[in-house]
């Protein structure tokens, strides 16, 4: 066999491989004389067809075959002569004259082929005990808890019948039947649907229409879709609604007590507010860790400065820019809404592309230097919680799992990246800074 290396630009190579048809024949009658031993054919003994019949009957196929094992032998032998860790799997390009495939399979040629190969280039990874970081913490506070508990109240408030007409803070059940020019449209249609007047849960306009409404009476008016309506077709568009109220219902006094916290199945106020103060304690270390691991990447991003193996950047922007274009459909915006123009903007996410590459090669080589793995355990643990998310289909579940590699590396790749982020902030200066929850919180707000 002989490798000869044709190009070579920036993280691309190129090689023209031949293999002499002798080698071939070689390797075709190995796989012939093997079949010898197993295949039975009428009218000869187990282990004594002849070689030549076999190879009229089996002969192309056994070589195509030996072609496919070779060029895969090749480019591995390749990769591993030179070091190489690919981006992309190879291409392989084949002669294109007339004949000259069919030429190599009759065995009357060499095999000829060049193969492309995208490589991933070699990572020197910083000092990460050299990474400061700033972490924020925030104490949960007495008035956070007492604003969440206000908001339980409020989901849970009884509502009493009201023979007056609905008024802001009132719980209206309601059937209502909405047209576009006398016909009715997709998902224009509701029975005994709940709306709270004054929330805004509907198009603006469509509460106003309401109020002063009692249980029984009918009302048909005239309201306008958003121009950013996320159903595109209905954007903009004059709608007629036809209601019909079934209740109007006012809101009663709650009671924040012990009696209130049986009723959402805890024994005690005091416990209410643990658990209240256990979720709240959660969210701000949820916060503060994604804020860690933010400022984290945002470091190994400027230590690794390197070019990402174009085919892998250009997969990654298709993907961006692809979900860019989707939201930008769902909202009905434009570029010029968002106040950029499509060339700006491509140019921005492309960077945003080449970005989650070269960190995701960075997390990918640190996690190998130092043998971080994800555990058979965690992995099954990470799929258990998704099957818990979908009770009763919880078998299909599992089982899609089980079936689909790709889908168990979706949720290995975050699992790894965390462990990866753990291990890097014990190795960085981390410094705790104390921070009110509205600092906390105020990136991911805004």
């Amino acid at each position: 066999m002989q490798v000869t290396e044709t190009s070579s630009a920036g993280l691309k190579r190129e090689y023209r491989v031949v293999v002499p048809a002798i080698d071939l024949e070689a390797k075709v009658k190995e796989r012939l004389d093997d079949l010898k031993g197993r295949v039975q054919l009428r009218g000869f003994r187990p282990g004594k067809v002849p070689v030549a019949h076999l190879k009229r009957l089996y002969g192309k196929s056994a070589m195509a075959e030996v072609i496919e094992a070779t060029v895969r032998e090749a480019n591995s032998k390749i990769v591993t002569d030179h070091g190489y860790r690919l981006a992309v799997e190879p291409k392989v390009v084949l002669p294109t004259e007339e004949g000259a495939v069919e030429g190599v399979i009759e065995g009357k040629a060499d095999l000829s082929y060049t193969v492309e190969m995208e490589i991933v280039p070699a990572i020197t990874l910083a000092d990460f005990k050299s990474i400061k970081l700033t972490r924020l913490t925030s104490e949960v506070g007495d008035e956070e808890i007492d604003k969440a508990l206000r908001t339980i109240a409020d989901q849970n408030r009884p509502f009493v019948a009201k023979t007056e007409g609905a008024a802001n803070g009132d719980r209206v059940t309601i059937n209502f039947e909405g047209s576009l020019e006398g016909t009715p449209f997709e998902g224009g249609t509701g029975e005994d649907v709940p709306l709270i007047m004054g929330a805004g849960q509907f198009i603006p306009g469509f509460e106003e229409n309401l109020a002063g409404l009692k249980a029984g009476e009918n009302k048909t008016f005239d309201v306008t879709f958003p121009d950013d309506y996320r159903a595109t077709h209905l954007a903009g568009k004059n709608a007629t609604f036809a209601v019909t109220v079934k209740a109007v219902e006012a809101p009663g006094a709650v009671t924040i007590d012990d009696e209130f916290a049986k009723t959402l199945g805890v024994e005690s106020l005091a416990k209410l507010k643990d658990a209240v103060k256990d979720r709240i304690a959660r969210e701000h270390t949820l916060a503060s860790r994604q804020k860690l691991k933010r400022a984290l990447l945002d470091q190994l991003d400027e230590r690794h400065k390197f070019e990402p193996p174009p085919s892998l950047a250009e997969q990654e922007f298709a993907n961006v820019w692809s979900q860019v274009e989707n939201d930008l459909k769902q909202q009905n915006r434009t570029f010029e809404d968002e106040g950029t123009t499509e060339e700006k903007a491509r140019a921005e996410y492309r960077g945003i592309a080449e970005r989650r590459v070269r960190l995701g090669l960075v997390i990918a080589e640190i996690g190998e230097k130092n043998n971080i793995r994800v555990s058979d355990d965690q992995l099954r643990a990470a799929v258990m919680e998704q099957v818990r998310q979908f009770p009763g289909q919880e078998r299909q579940i599992w089982e899609y799992y089980q079936k689909n590699p790709n889908a168990l590396a979706a949720l290995r790749a975050p699992l790894f990246e965390d462990k990866v982020v753990d291990f890097l902030v014990e190795l960085a200066e981390v410094t705790d800074k104390p921070v009110s929850r509205d600092e906390l919180f105020k990136d991911d707000e805004e």
